[in-house]
């Protein structure tokens, strides 16, 4: 557990770092979504070659996807919240 709050923490000062060089931000954006595929892609081939999961497949299937539009549902709106809270451009009315 330790070695994984280490690299969140180099990731972190890594980040911090460079976070003025645009170009260079804009490659580890394209790396994190590629990163992010290529573990979904390998969790799937994990789940394919288990034979438990594949054969109780029409019993978890309700149950997975109940979980995760669940799980979507309130990730969604609790960005939603987050952005209107702080990242949300503060509106602007002239008064005259």
């Amino acid at each position: 557990m330790i070695e994984i709050i280490l690299i969140m923490a180099a990731g972190i000062a890594v980040g911090y770092a460079i976070r003025g060089r645009k170009r260079l931000v804009k490659v580890v954006d394209r790396l994190t979504m590629y990163s992010i595929c290529l573990l979904l892609f390998l969790l799937g081939v994990a789940i394919g070659v288990n034979e438990l999961i594949v054969k109780n497949m029409h019993i978890l299937g309700l149950r997975a996807f109940v979980l995760s539009l669940g799980g979507v549902m309130g990730s969604v709106f609790l960005s939603w919240i987050a952005y209107n809270l702080w990242f949300k451009p503060k509106s602007t009315k002239n008064e005259e």
